[in-house]
């Protein structure tokens, strides 16, 4: 499993050591040397900073001392003032043992480019030191060419690309001409121009980019310098010189593309508003990357107790269970999760695949999520989410399948029937355990079967413990999910594992991958992904199946790319934006990462969301929009279905607000989407992970995280409260439509959609319900009603079942039966109560009663966006 070392939320900060103790507080929200930024860099008088030596450098930190960073030998100082008589020289001083990780030996002991290697390295640690995240391997770093002698050093210098593991790095100080105890010893104007000509060259080989904070002059140095007489047949003559000594501060920053754009801006004002000239008149940024590896995204789902957690335990460390959870530990997150077994958050992990090679924890050195995206390039990442299935906690099990937008649903379902079960370790429990007297008569299996397959998403079934299951519980079990399969016009296709029992699996059986290249056919020979369901027999403790389960996640087809135009025409939404990003969870973001985008002034508030991109591209540096923030004037933390705490019965997971609570809220939402102001807020992306991948730029279908800096009005830069974002919101960039004409998205206050299922017109006219779009969850009230018409065809009952082995014969013919008459859909207009939210037309429903009589609390219905009300 991944290490928790590998995260530190609060990095050194880039602090500089000539600002003294009493000043820091002064200095607390500037977050050091990052708003020194000026124009030009003047130089200074050592009396002007009231400090003679510096502290002494740090072992570890963003701060690196050195005397120089010369690619040559020194000159040798007859004198010099910063050096006191007797003490060592500077040379004498290259030679003392260095800080980890890499010495610096002298220049004159190492060739150019073994020391420019050394310096790179070095600059690279400590860049890392400022970040949150520490990458357990990286590739190997390209080495920076070295110019020529004859080279212009002031040419412009190439950046390359950032490595990886650096976008979040707040930066690096560099001291030059200072020794590592802190004396101010000094570099003549030549050495100094070349040190910070070499430090370019090492930060532009990191994709980084070099300003000049403060140069001082320390003191003043004498040496002999060799000059050749004109017109003169006799030997150089030695020449006294006497210079200024001069020690600079150089800040490195990882150039994320803002740099440019800053400059731009600035030069169309003022020169005050531009980044410090010598920062980056000698950088060409190159393009932007972002990840290539085709990536799945799987939900496990089912019932509570039916062995999902250990499943994936067992397929994401290659550990097999020992009956009792050993294999889940890793995956749960609360204390109360591990003393009851029953998950009740959602749990993610990264499974790899690259030529029938399984990329999990027990691949090799593989210590994180970056690991395993390193080794599966040319291969295949699948991303697993684990969610809950008690009824207590159906919040969880919808979010699941609904707010990371999973490309497949895997279902597993225990082979021990709970009827028959015995209370063993490892057995599962049946609904009353769960339930108690109310769950009498409640099927929970058959309420997550019917539930995942109304989802009509592309799904595949598990039926896991089959190490506990006897004969006749694996029979009823199988009847039980091969019926509601056909039932729903699908066809189930069976993958019988062998016998053998698998231990740690390195690589997938040849035969287990041939049975499904087999079923494989079978899906690209129908017309669409859902109409087969795969259906493997696994046992989390002796491995049976497990082979067969990564196979199916190896091959399992994906998708098309996204688009703004899958679920409706664009003539139907013109007011479609450029890219979306549906918001599933938030965090904080250190302040200090505003100084790359806000130029060193105040840093505008800062957030990280998580959740995926519907479609379009994100990369680092674009400007978006997010929202919907309720209207100005209303609290924007006041009550929301995410803060209401869940009610003791199973069967409703909102509590549903008063009637007079219910009615101001709407009269509050019943105003025209053109006279609320502060719906959007601008903001501006600093950061991005795929997956915990650092990347530049985030590609339409692919989940991830995003730092935020978010623009705040002139009367809200004094507030340091961060404006709440929530799950259900969504990032946007406006389509150039939207921009020529000034419109803004607009949010909905309510919606139509229509469902398939006649039972919806059982629900009353003003009841309240849970919907889930996207991630949004929310309450609504139900309007109207509207039915149809058209007939509804009659079910044909599926034959019985006799040998499970022996079923895929007859199942295409029974699924052909299932054919009913023309249906026709039931509109259900519907009010939003708490907030507006952003509704894409064409997008999947979720609708449940609140107060359902089905105590499993997943009786609802499922249909699609027809209609959005401003």
């Amino acid at each position: 499993m991944a290490s928790v070392f590998t995260y530190d939320p609060d990095p050194p900060r880039v602090s500089s050591p000539w600002i003294l103790p009493h000043d820091e507080a002064k200095n607390a929200t500037e977050e050091g040397p990052t708003t020194s930024h000026k124009t030009d860099v003047q130089p200074g008088l050592l009396s002007e900073y009231g400090v003679t030596k510096l502290e002494a450098e740090p072992q570890s930190g963003p701060t690196e001392y050195k005397l120089h960073l010369l690619l040559r030998p020194r000159r040798v100082f007859k004198r010099m003032s910063t050096v006191m008589s007797g003490s060592k020289s500077p040379q004498s001083q290259e030679h003392r043992t260095s800080k980890p990780p890499t010495p610096s030996p002298a220049a004159s002991s190492q060739p150019r480019q073994e020391r420019l290697q050394h310096l790179t390295t070095q600059l690279l640690w400590r860049l890392q030191q400022s970040s949150p995240y520490h990458a357990s391997s990286s590739k190997e770093l390209a080495l920076p060419k070295l110019p020529d002698d004859s080279v212009d050093l002031t040419a412009p210098v190439q950046l390359s690309k950032l490595v990886p593991g650096l976008e979040e790095s707040r930066g690096a100080l560099y001291e030059i001409g200072v020794s590592d105890d802190g004396t101010l010893i000094g570099l003549t104007k030549d050495e100094m121009d070349e040190s910070i000509s070499t430090l370019r060259v090492m930060a532009a080989s990191l994709g980084c980019s070099v300003e000049v904070l403060r140069m001082v002059i320390v003191g003043e140095g004498e040496w002999v310098e060799s000059v050749e007489l004109v017109e003169s047949h006799t030997k150089p003559v030695g020449v006294t010189r006497i210079g200024k000594l001069w020690v600079a501060e150089a800040l490195v920053l990882p150039n994320l593309g803002f740099i440019e754009e800053q400059e731009a801006a600035g030069s169309s004002k003022s020169p005050s508003s531009g980044i410090a000239s010598t920062s980056a008149e000698n950088v060409a940024v190159t393009c932007r990357g972002s990840s290539t590896t085709p990536q799945l995204r799987v939900t496990f789902t089912g019932p509570t107790t039916s062995g999902k957690s250990s499943l994936l335990g067992t397929l994401s460390t290659g550990t097999l269970d020992n009956g009792r959870g050993k294999s889940r530990l890793s995956l749960l997150k609360h204390r109360h999760e591990v003393a009851s077994g029953i998950t009740s958050s959602i749990a993610q992990e990264l499974i790899g695949y690259k030529d029938r090679t399984i990329l999990n924890y027990s691949h090799g050195n593989t210590e994180s999520w970056v690991d395993i995206h390193n080794y599966a390039e040319g291969g295949r990442l699948v991303f697993v989410c684990d969610s809950a299935g008690h009824p207590r906690y159906r919040r969880t099990v919808l979010r699941g399948l609904m707010n990371w937008a999973p490309h497949w649903i895997i279902l597993c379902i225990a082979a021990d029937d709970a009827d028959t079960a015995h209370g063993g370790f490892g057995a599962t429990s049946s609904a009353q355990d769960i339930l108690g007297f109310a769950g009498a008569g409640v099927d929970l299996v058959k309420a997550h079967l019917h539930l995942s397959l109304k989802m009509n998403a592309p799904m595949a079934i598990s039926i896991t413990k089959l190490d506990l299951a006897s004969k006749t519980s694996l029979q009823r079990t199988m009847v039980k999910v091969l019926n509601a399969i056909k039932e729903a016009g699908r066809i189930p296709k069976i993958l019988q594992p062998d016998q053998k029992q698998h231990g740690e699996l390195n690589e997938i059986p040849m035969e287990d991958n041939l049975k499904v290249q087999e079923l494989l056919k079978g899906i690209s020979q129908s017309r669409t992904l859902t109409q087969v369901v795969p259906i493997i027999l696994t046992s989390a403790v002796n491995g049976s199946g497990i082979g067969l389960m990564h196979a199916l996640l190896e091959s399992l087809p994906l998708p098309p790319t996204p688009t703004s135009r899958d679920f409706v025409g664009m003539a139907l939404n013109p007011e479609q934006p450029k890219c979306l990003f549906h918001i599933d969870d938030t965090f904080n973001l250190p302040a200090s990462y505003g100084a790359l985008v806000t130029n060193g002034k105040q840093p505008d508030h800062g957030i990280v969301v998580s959740g995926h991109l519907r479609f379009g591209r994100l990369t680092v540096g674009d400007k978006i929009v997010i929202g919907p923030f309720p209207p100005e004037g209303d609290d924007a933390r006041g009550s929301t279905p995410e803060d209401r705490p869940s009610p003791g019965s199973y069967g409703l997971s909102i509590s549903h607000p008063s009637s007079a609570e219910l009615a101001r809220i709407a009269m509050k939402n019943a105003v025209s989407a053109s006279t609320i102001s502060g719906e959007w807020h601008d903001a501006q992306i600093v950061s991005i992970r795929n997956l915990r991948l650092p990347v530049l730029a985030l590609e339409a279908g692919q989940a991830g995280s995003i730092g935020l800096m978010i623009h705040t009005s002139s009367k809200e830069q004094d507030s340091s409260e961060v404006p709440r974002i929530r799950r259900g919101m969504i990032l946007a960039v406006p389509s150039k439509h939207m921009a020529d004409t000034g419109l803004k998205l607009q949010a909905a206050s309510g919606f139509t959609a229509t469902f398939d299922d006649p039972e919806i017109e059982s629900l009353a006219v003003g009841s309240f319900v849970n919907i889930y779009i996207a991630s949004i969850r929310t309450v609504a009230r139900i309007d109207n009603i509207t039915s149809q018409n058209g007939d509804w065809g009659e079910a044909i009952a599926t034959d019985d079942i006799e040998d499970i082995f022996n079923l895929n014969e007859d199942v295409e013919a029974g699924a052909k039966a299932l054919v009913g008459k023309q249906r026709s859909g039931i509109e259900v207009s519907l009010e939003l109560l708490h907030h507006r939210e952003w509704i894409e037309m064409g997008s999947r429903v979720i609708l449940l009663e609140g107060g359902s009589q089905d105590k499993s609390g997943l009786e609802g219905f499922v249909g699609k966006v027809t209609e959005i009300v401003d």
